[in-house]
């Protein structure tokens, strides 16, 4: 089990530290645009194995209230961009990872 509201921000911050680590905060900025707005519905499809979870991470970092990301985010792209504080830290996130609700992990159900 884990923490479905407001998750923080720590798995974000593991992926940052990784040597591996690519920027793609420059999705947020997209979803900062269109934010209410009819295209507010935002869906983040990927191959297999193509960071999915991790951009479902940041944007949980991002937009979470329970944490503050100031500094986590200011030297990436989305730093740069105009709407940065606008958002940061500002609502309330549901972080549903689907690979934890797997077989494998749903023994307890039995």
């Amino acid at each position: 089990m884990g923490i479905y509201l407001n998750p923080g921000n720590e798995s974000f911050q593991e992926s940052i530290k990784s040597e591996i680590y690519v920027d793609k905060t420059e999705l947020i900025a997209y979803t900062n645009r269109v934010l209410k707005t009819k295209q507010k519905f935002v869906c983040v499809s990927r191959p297999r194995r193509f960071g999915k979870s991790m951009a479902a991470e940041m944007l949980a970092a991002y937009y979470g209230r329970n944490a503050d990301s100031r500094k986590q985010f200011e030297n990436l792209k989305i730093g740069k961009d105009v709407s940065f504080m606008e958002h940061l830290n500002q609502s309330n996130v549901i972080f549903l990872n689907m690979q934890d609700f797997s077989a494998g992990h749903m023994m307890w159900l039995k």
